[in-house]
């Protein structure tokens, strides 16, 4: 696999109080199978779709008490350069660059609007070995409500190409690496919890929007929004049943008009 281009979504990891259950929650969701968990990094576990590396879970580490989340790492070529330009951009950094074995170089920070989110300088592990098919990932969306800060930030840091949906009651912009979409920035409207902090939602890829959201639920999920009809595919926000946010997407299915970008 070649080296991702800049600021490119490149994985996606998550941090549970019970990482059974979160096996056990997402291999039926998502066919997900799971590598041996890796004693030297806290009990990282690698999930594969097909045999392919499409995310990782790990145990939340002891002491900790922040709800499960979905992280997003963007690609990056000089971890230390992108390090700075969060810091001059008014993000901060929750740690110093931290070397992985030989995997490659983390960094994690917050944007100024509060959006968590990791940078992943490649070694071994490039990222994504499959995604848009099911059971992978397929599209981000930086959902926040303070979007003058997030719509300078971002885009000062990855130097991503930024489309406005021509639609402004939507509030939702399109950023672009070397003229294709790679993420989505949505504005949290009051139809958000008040209590909601800002985050990255993941979307990985079904077979059948309907019925994954069935699972969901079964499985002791919750269901937030949809599931819903877009020109991108049939699409639900969701929870697991530990609490962590993401959405899941039938690409097949969509329906309508592109919306316009300008």
């Amino acid at each position: 696999m070649a080296a991702q281009p800049e600021g490119t979504p490149c994985w996606a990891d998550a941090m549970f109080p019970d990482v059974e259950a979160a096996k056990s929650f997402y291999g039926e969701l998502l066919g997900w199978t799971f590598d041996e968990g890796s004693a030297e990094f806290g009990g990282y576990t690698q999930a594969r779709s097909d045999g392919k590396a499409v995310a990782a879970v790990v145990p939340r580490m002891p002491g900790m008490d922040t709800p499960p989340a979905w992280n997003l790492y963007f690609a990056t070529s000089d971890i230390a350069a992108t390090a700075r330009r969060i810091s001059d951009n008014g993000g901060a950094l929750l740690m110093d660059p931290m070397p992985v074995a030989g995997f490659g170089t983390m960094v994690t920070a917050e944007d100024p609007s509060g959006v968590y989110f990791s940078v992943w300088q490649a070694g071994t592990h490039e990222g994504f070995e499959k995604i848009g098919e099911p059971g992978a990932y397929c599209w981000t969306e930086i959902t926040t409500r303070d979007v003058e800060k997030a719509d300078h930030f971002f885009p000062a840091v990855f130097s991503f190409e930024v489309k406005r949906m021509k639609d402004e009651s939507v509030g939702y912009h399109l950023w672009h690496i070397e003229g294709a979409p790679v993420a989505g920035r949505l504005k949290m409207t009051a139809e958000f919890p008040h209590d909601m902090r800002p985050f990255v939602n993941v979307y990985f890829a079904v077979e059948d929007c309907d019925a994954a959201v069935a699972t969901v639920t079964r499985l002791g999920g919750r269901l937030h929004h949809g599931p819903t009809d877009s020109p991108f595919g049939r699409f639900a926000s969701v929870s697991d049943q530990q609490g962590a946010g993401f959405a899941v997407i039938d690409p097949k299915t969509a329906k309508g008009d592109n919306p316009e970008f300008e």
